[in-house]
């Protein structure tokens, strides 16, 4: 019954959160949903950590769609070994997910050291941070602990038990014998999708797109007042 709550019911539960929310945000309240920018109240922490963690975790995104959504079969029709595919995730998957752990923690101290951003922080910020904490820290710790090439393969468990999910047919057998430390980190993720609409990661899907349509906003220059002619009594 744990089993089936953990990796059915939990999942499916936080994915309807995850889509409802939203458009239930986006229906009432539409001039919150943005990132809140506090950059006036402090730039220097802000540029660092936002750059590292935006970065690393855009390719952190990259690997996980390779490792968890592509299936095994497909790489090795394309000829790519386990050894192969374990060496190119270390090698993208580890400066990726560090990248997007250090600049989470500069933002987390920024968040915490400069009063102004403190006093300005909802509740929804503390939550977001918490969950993407433990999310990123549980990720590196499942890839640091599984740096063995011959060790868990995450591809033919994790990943047909994810893409059961998609297609409504999970299998919870998939998620039995899965460490720990990889249960914590997918726990997390579905926690973090479940609060998501009610946090300013919303503006994660903020497209512009009407700006594509726009008129152009034509600026012109203002030109100094002239002196008006002084008419003399003759």
């Amino acid at each position: 019954m744990a089993s089936q709550f953990l990796w059915v019911i939990f999942p499916y539960l936080a994915l309807v959160l995850f889509v409802a929310g939203h458009i239930w945000r986006y229906q009432r309240d539409q001039f919150g949903w943005t990132s809140k920018s506090s950059e006036l109240l402090e730039k220097r922490q802000l540029r660092l950590g936002s750059l590292l963690f935006h970065w690393g975790i855009l390719f952190v995104f990259v690997g996980h769609v390779m490792g968890i959504l592509i299936p095994k079969p497909f790489y090795e029709a394309l000829g790519v070994t386990e050894e192969m595919y374990h060496a190119l995730a270390l090698a993208g998957g580890i400066p990726a997910g560090l990248a997007a752990f250090v600049g989470l923690l500069i933002l987390f101290r920024r968040r915490l050291t400069v009063k102004r951003v403190r006093t300005t922080s909802s509740t929804g910020d503390w939550v977001a941070l918490g969950f993407l904490l433990v999310v990123i820290a549980s990720g590196l710790s499942s890839t640091f602990l599984n740096i063995d090439s011959h060790g868990f393969d995450y591809r033919t468990t994790i990943g047909p038990w994810f893409r059961g999910l998609l297609t409504f047919r999970p299998n919870p057998a998939y998620m039995e014998a899965v460490p720990l430390w990889f249960q914590i980190h997918i726990l997390a993720a579905f926690g973090l999708f479940a609060v998501w609409p009610f946090t300013r990661l919303v503006h994660v899907f903020s497209f512009p797109l009407r700006y594509l349509q726009r008129s152009y906003v034509v600026y012109r220059k203002r030109m100094p007042k002239q002196a008006e002619p002084v008419n003399r009594a003759k």
